[in-house]
């Protein structure tokens, strides 16, 4: 079953040993990777408690589980014990369907193809018309689907070259086409949250919303994306951070929303109540493409 804990704990030691998961890099929480995997967080727990005794992760006060190390501490012989007992099952379902030993040669022969895969799908990026709407996308995908991907922009080409896998907005696809027999292109289709969207329509006697970006590149795009998703017969206002300082304009913006490139220094200088992040979010159809090629295969 793929929401039992043997078959999580069997993709997270793959995800490990591929290095789609680093040394030092914390897990999602149980209950994070259970939404994600639509598994309870007890047969998350128990496939995290599995890992812990291979030596694999560690549990950490006050942080969760953390990758303590990128390969099993089974030693060759417990290795092999392991592999000899799940061969030998396998076989004995296959003679079972009635498969002769030329067919099941030749079915393993295909199949050690599979160990290509692992080789092949170790980075993954996001692509953005900007850097920030980028990091935008791929925060939601780590959330909503429990996998990381660096952040780059549209003109990043040479660099997304080094990429095995590329997270596209359904919009910009064509612009990869080209490299779709090299790298595996992802398109996926996003929008804003709706609830932070509702809580902006929420709010009363609103006159001027501030947006703060970490890029001034990333302005009208996201002010074009807000004024069709909603109605706000006020204005709008934005600007971009500046090292360590915000836009004047936020002194007398009635909110102020933010990205979360500029998360860190509106969080510090703003009432929480002042302020709404921004966040995107994919479509179920996109978030079980991307789990099926990350996690399912």
């Amino acid at each position: 079953m793929k929401n039992s804990a043997k078959y999580i704990a069997d993709r997270i030691r793959l995800m490990i040993a591929t290095k789609q998961f680093q040394v030092g890099e914390l897990l999602p929480s149980t209950r994070e990777l259970g939404r994600q995997l639509d598994a309870s967080f007890h047969t998350v727990r128990k496939a995290y408690h599995s890992l812990e005794e291979e030596g694999l992760i560690r549990g950490e006060q006050g942080r969760g589980f953390v990758i303590n190390r990128q390969n099993t501490s089974l030693d060759k012989s417990e290795r092999l014990e392991i592999g000899s007992e799940k061969v030998h099952a396998l076989l004995e379902e296959l003679i079972g369907y009635g498969l002769d030993d030329a067919e099941i040669e030749t079915i393993f022969a295909e199949q050690l193809g599979f160990m290509e895969w692992p080789d092949r799908i170790q980075s993954c990026a996001t692509v953005g018309e900007t850097t920030e709407l980028a990091k935008l996308l791929s925060a939601s995908i780590r959330d909503q689907v429990g996998v990381k991907s660096d952040a780059i922009r549209i003109t990043q080409y040479q660099e997304a070259l080094n990429y095995d896998a590329l997270f596209v907005p359904i919009q910009l696809v064509n612009e990869f086409r080209d490299m779709t027999e090299s790298i595996r292109i992802m398109p996926v289709v996003y929008q804003y949250d709706s609830d932070v969207l509702l809580s902006i329509v929420d709010r009363a006697a609103i006159d001027t919303i501030g947006l703060v970006t970490s890029e001034e590149e990333s302005i009208p795009k996201i002010i074009n994306q807000l004024k069709m998703m909603i109605k706000f017969e006020g204005s709008f206002v934005a600007g971009a951070t500046y090292g360590k300082s915000l836009p004047l304009f936020v002194r007398n913006a009635d909110l102020i929303v933010y990205t979360q490139s500029s998360a860190s220094l509106v969080e510090q200088n703003i009432a929480e109540k002042a302020r709404i992040k921004l966040k995107y979010i994919i479509s179920e159809r996109s978030a079980e493409t991307i789990r099926a090629e990350l996690w399912d295969q």
